[in-house]
């Protein structure tokens, strides 16, 4: 752990930013206000003028060495106490990040953002009337994000709106995600619902929790269709929703579309396929029996070394073999998911993958930069891990954005995450035309995203504030089945409140 020593004891909020802008420099830091074995040390200066004029300054100290930094910002009003606050952490965050960069040599592309949705602070000036320009002169002076990176998410933004043109007013809608809580297997990286389906069919959990999912459908699909709300894009995730047997994945898309209200004005239904393993003719024909096309089949990786390494029972070939099922049994719009910085993988490894990429040609490529997440069996168990330095990762990034441009494929959504290698970005690439509207709308909360099942989250976004409220099923089956039902009451209270409808009877 890096020890950061600061001047002052600063808002546990503030600390809590210094701390985000450290860790993109060092895996684990902490700031601390004395210790005798601070690996450095950070003195801080801060005001505010009569003219709401704030001024930062720092200079870190480490081994006789001093790096200075001075930053002013001028605002034409004095603003709120929140917006002070907010204004403040960001003036503090130029000077820390600016002495960080000088003593270790790293420039970080993403400047002061460290938040997971770079594209929403984008829309948010785009709906303000701002122009390119001004959006440019704004994410490039206060969040000191880097020429490129701008230009990525511009290029985002625009392909989002050509993609869903209403996405501005598309807040009176609302999206679902439905989640299936079984895999064959748990990837060493994943923290998603994700239960060995075998273990617990034989406990009787499977069936338990698809009764559970049917009864949830039925009874949220009732407040939906009573309070007349139409829905944009439905999300089968999990889990892996294909770990199920074909006539339990039939019997619940039936119940879907006779519980939904105007299925037939739903714009995307997406399942996720991400297992190969889990991927069968008779699966694919109950798909297609329902009108769904869109489907992930997830390599991660084309080496079978890595696949093993992560947990996943499934070979390379099996992948190939179960993409060309797929394709040659109807399936038109399929997604992969590549994954940069896997345990042994360097270049040669990822243009493999690329190379195999290509053969297919998938609508949709999403590529993922390695995070640790807190919960992963990963992330307890580094040291058996080795990944990618950061210069190594930002070159495997780069060779994806050529390829993808090389190949057709525009970005068309981006996510962040903490413990990100590299500090780098998580990017959805699609042919033009086969952009995912739900990876759009929830990346940036455009509406409401109502969860239904194990582990799903809601997040109730207001039509008119945008103020988001999250509510959050049960992760584990068991925990799940005990207490659907007071879910289902819980979130038809929510969207009562948030929609203004009248209380329906369950």
């Amino acid at each position: 752990m890096k020890k950061i020593q600061v001047n002052e004891q600063f808002r546990e909020d503030w600390n809590r930013v210094l701390n985000h802008i450290a860790n993109l420099f060092y895996e684990d830091s902490k700031i601390v206000v004395s210790s005798d074995d601070a690996d450095l040390s950070i003195q801080f200066t801060h005001s505010i003028d009569e003219d709401y004029t704030i001024h930062t300054s720092s200079v870190l100290t480490v081994d006789g060495q001093s790096y200075t930094s001075n930053y002013a910002i001028g605002y034409e009003t004095e603003g709120t106490e929140k917006e002070q606050n907010i204004r403040m952490k960001r003036a503090l965050s130029h000077v820390m990040l600016d002495v960080l960069e000088q003593y270790t040599g790293m420039t970080q592309q993403w400047g002061i953002l460290t938040g997971v949705r770079p594209t929403k602070l984008y829309h948010k000036y785009r709906k303000e009337g701002k122009s390119d320009e001004e959006i440019f002169a704004i994410l490039k002076k206060d969040f000191r994000i880097s020429d490129s990176k701008i230009a990525l998410m511009r290029e985002i933004v625009e392909r989002q709106l050509i993609t869903i043109p209403d996405l501005d007013q598309i807040g009176k809608e609302l999206s679902i995600y439905i989640g299936v809580p079984f895999c064959p297997t748990k990837c060493a990286y994943c923290t998603f619902p994700a239960y060995a389906i075998q273990s617990n069919r034989k406990a009787g959990r499977v069936e338990s929790f698809i009764d559970g999912l049917h009864l949830e459908i039925r009874a949220m699909g009732k407040w939906l269709k009573e309070n007349d709300m139409n829905i944009t894009s439905v999300y089968w995730g999990g889990g892996t929703p294909t770990s199920i047997e074909a006539e339990e994945m039939d019997a619940l898309y039936k119940t879907m579309f006779e519980s939904f209200p105007n299925p037939e004005k739903i714009r995307e239904i997406t399942v996720e396929a991400g297992r190969p393993d889990t991927i069968t003719l008779e699966k694919i024909e109950v798909l297609k029996k329902w009108g769904i096309d869109r489907i992930s089949v997830n390599p991660q990786s084309y080496t079978d070394e890595t696949l093993k390494a992560i947990g996943r029972h499934h070979t390379v070939q099996e992948t190939i073999d179960k993409f060309w099922l797929s394709r040659n049994s109807g399936m038109n719009n399929i997604n992969m998911d590549l994954i940069i910085g896997l345990p042994n993988e360097g270049i040669e490894e990822f243009q493999h993958s690329l190379d195999e990429s290509a053969k297919m040609q998938p609508e949709s490529l999403t590529v993922h930069t390695l995070s640790f997440k807190r919960a992963s069996e990963m992330t307890h168990n580094k040291d058996k891990y080795k990944v990618a330095d950061r210069d190594t990762v930002s070159k495997m990034m780069q060779m994806a954005t050529e390829w993808t441009a090389e190949n057709g494929y525009v970005p068309y959504y981006l996510y962040r995450q903490k413990n990100i290698l590299g500090n780098l970005e998580n990017v959805g690439y699609s042919k033009p035309g086969e952009e995912s509207i739900y990876n759009i709308l929830i990346m940036e909360e455009a509406h409401t995203i109502l969860g239904i099942g194990c582990g799903a989250s809601s997040k109730f976004v207001h039509p008119e504030t945008g103020k988001i409220t999250q509510y959050h099923n049960p992760k584990d089956p068991a925990a799940y089945i005990m207490t659907y039902e007071e879910a289902i009451e819980r979130k038809i209270e929510m969207l009562n409140d948030l929609y203004g409808k009248v209380n329906i009877e369950q």
